[in-house]
């Protein structure tokens, strides 16, 4: 039977479906092996298909094979179990880049569980038993799996570090307090340890602390600046709607004076018109009169000329227009000149107001204050010009 154990390998003696040693092993029809439960478990859930199959080869079976224990294999395990064999790991529990390796592993290494600064190894959790089980090793310090063991000790005594000499603020070996540390303040490092862990408690419950007035503070400058943003937004807004309706009355004012010159026009060249077609109607009768008179001029016939003489040479009646005076500088540059002074009137108004709009505009700015206060004051100062 050792020779059998001899030649079978770990990974013969492992099932496939739990990877640990075989347990109750039995063989399939296939020929492959399997712990008897993990082999009913993992059939039991096929049993609605009515179709079994092996995990390993996928080879098929109906109806359900029959388990038999392989007696053979329970007593290969058995054996093994006896002389410290065990199956093989899982391929996570190997040491890969960055682990620190077993030091006792041959052959592929396990990952390291624990390190001992006395025997200044490392060892996996297998190797790791004879210093639970061992009473030559209960005094050796264990410490988490580290690379760096040489680090913990002492490059002048070759010494474990286990001593913290607080006058140079560096951790020694128990002989460096008689030798170069001599005199010198010096504790336990676990003493030192469990000291320097209360003030990092204490700075680290003062950094939380901190943290939390930073995010408080974070909190309320995006709140601040939030509403900054809505406060430009609105004035904006409100900027926009008053220039708008500013425009809109000016042109309401332009289509005013507008009509009021167009209708001044109107009434103007209305009664020029009377007067013109009256002018030209007083023309025509005194052209006709002048004709008339010509006419009678030369007459020849003395009785004639003196009985139309009196009605021809009669004045004009009282219907005839008086003497008319034309201004031909006749214009309206006075409301032109009157517009443009309104212009300028304007341009001065607006120049001016619009000069302390900027200057409030230029005062509206997000600064860089010292603290939350100085800033939350300036943005509500902000707030209450805009």
């Amino acid at each position: 039977m050792a020779e059998a154990a001899g030649l079978l390998d770990q990974d013969q003696l492992s099932c496939a479906i739990c990877l640990d040693l075989l347990k109750d092993p039995v063989t399939i029809p296939c020929g492959h092996s399997y712990c008897m439960g993990c082999i009913k478990d993992c059939w039991d859930q096929n049993d609605h298909t009515g179709v079994y199959s092996c995990p390993q080869c996928r080879q098929t079976f109906t109806p359900r094979p029959v388990l038999y224990k392989n007696i053979m294999f329970t007593e290969v395990v058995e054996k093994l179990k006896k002389t410290g064999l065990q199956a093989a790991p899982p391929a996570h529990c190997y040491a890969g880049p960055g682990d620190v390796a077993c030091d006792v592993c041959t052959g592929r290494k396990l990952k390291a569980v624990k390190s001992c600064l006395v025997c200044r190894a490392s060892y996996c959790e297998t190797h790791l038993q004879p210093h639970y089980e061992s009473p030559a090793f209960k005094k050796h310090k264990l410490v988490q799996a580290t690379g760096n063991l040489q680090e913990k000790i002492c490059s002048h005594h070759d010494k474990l570090l286990e001593v913290y000499c607080r006058t140079d603020q560096q951790c020694i070996c128990y002989l460096c307090t008689m030798d170069e540390h001599k005199g010198h303040d010096t504790v336990s490092a676990a003493a030192e340890t469990t000291e320097k862990q209360k003030q990092l408690g204490e700075t680290q419950r003062k950094s939380q602390q901190r943290i939390q007035e930073r995010e408080k503070e974070l909190q309320d400058l995006r709140l601040a600046v939030q509403s900054l943003t809505h406060s430009a937004q609105a004035a904006v807004e409100d900027s926009e709607r008053i220039f708008t309706e500013l425009i809109h009355s000016f042109e309401r004012r332009r289509s005013e004076v507008k009509e009021l010159i167009r209708d001044q026009e109107k009434a103007a060249v209305s009664r020029a018109e009377r007067l013109l077609e009256r002018l030209e109607q007083e023309i025509a009768e005194l052209r006709r009169r002048d004709a008339e008179l010509e006419q009678l001029s030369h007459t020849e016939d003395h009785i004639h000329f003196l009985q139309s003489c009196q009605s021809v040479c009669a004045p004009p009646g009282p219907g005839d227009l008086p003497s008319i005076t034309v201004n031909p500088h006749l214009s309206f540059e006075a409301v032109r000149k009157s517009v443009s002074q309104l212009k300028e009137r304007l341009e001065d108004v607006c120049k001016g107001e619009l000069d302390t709009i900027s200057q409030t505009v230029k005062e509206v700015h997000i600064l860089e204050p010292q603290t939350r206060e100085d800033f939350l004051q300036c943005e509500s100062e902000i707030t209450t010009k805009v």
